[in-house]
């Protein structure tokens, strides 16, 4: 999907000065909140701790290098800092592996209102049969949102990766009673929200081969059974298999 822009404005505070003798009160800019979602207070770097490193590592959570995956739990330990890093990189940012203000900001700038990246909405990973939310999965509707804004997060770096060519979901999480309707494997990661079908541009195996590097487990696509006309990525998968395109 193409991007989506939130409506930000310059946050006002005010300000007492004097003008003239007379006692005035004035607007003057402030640091403004990156959106509705959260902004950061201070630096991060290694070493630290808490739900503002959570945060950043759900942000950079499609950095973590070639085949591996980053966790999400608040530390900002040696794998945190390479993500950063690769953020950085990816965004022509100075590349030190701390998460300063211009890092910060960067991200801030990459997220809407409701933490999503900029390029993607939970309207489009949400259920998929004519429905809307996260509910009728096995792990509750709190725990699929939060991992598909993982998800959500992971595709934005793929995009990036990609040259910022749109992607197009076809499918995210799905409810039991959608899963049964489309035909879905019993236990398919589309119920748990980490996971999304793709189709369309920049082409299928150049999202199969690159999104070896951004944190999906499970990648199938044109080559395997069922999936030749879009690549499925998850979190919870085990294998590549996309034969066609060499992955």
């Amino acid at each position: 999907m193409t991007a989506r822009r939130s409506t930000r404005g310059v946050a006002l505070g005010l300000a007492a000065v004097l003008l003239g003798g007379l006692l005035a009160v004035v607007p003057s800019p402030r640091p403004a909140a990156a959106d509705g979602c959260y902004s950061w207070s201070r630096t991060l770097t290694t070493g630290r701790s808490g739900s503002d490193v959570r945060r950043l590592q759900v942000r950079v959570s499609g950095y973590p290098g070639y085949g591996r995956r980053l966790a999400i739990d608040g530390v900002y330990g040696p794998n945190t800092r390479a993500a950063v890093r690769r953020f950085q990189s990816a965004y022509g940012l100075a590349v030190d592996g701390i998460a300063g203000p211009q890092t910060l900001g960067m991200i801030e700038r990459l997220q809407d209102d409701d933490c999503t990246p900029i390029s993607f909405s939970y309207r489009e990973i949400d259920e998929g049969c004519g429905g809307s939310g996260f509910s009728g999965g096995p792990i509750g509707a709190a725990a699929t949102r939060s991992a598909a804004l993982i998800t959500l997060w992971q595709l934005q770096a793929l995009r990036r990766a990609l040259g910022s060519s749109p992607i197009v979901l076809s499918s995210g999480f799905r409810s039991h009673a959608c899963n049964r309707a489309v035909g879905g494997a019993p236990r398919s990661r589309h119920l748990y929200g980490d996971s999304a079908d793709m189709v369309g541009t920049p082409g299928l195996c150049a999202i199969a081969r690159q999104a070896r590097y951004h944190g999906f487990a499970g990648i199938y696509g044109p080559g395997y059974p069922g999936h030749g006309d879009h690549v499925h990525v998850d979190r919870g998968g085990a294998s590549w298999r996309a034969p066609s395109c060499g992955v």
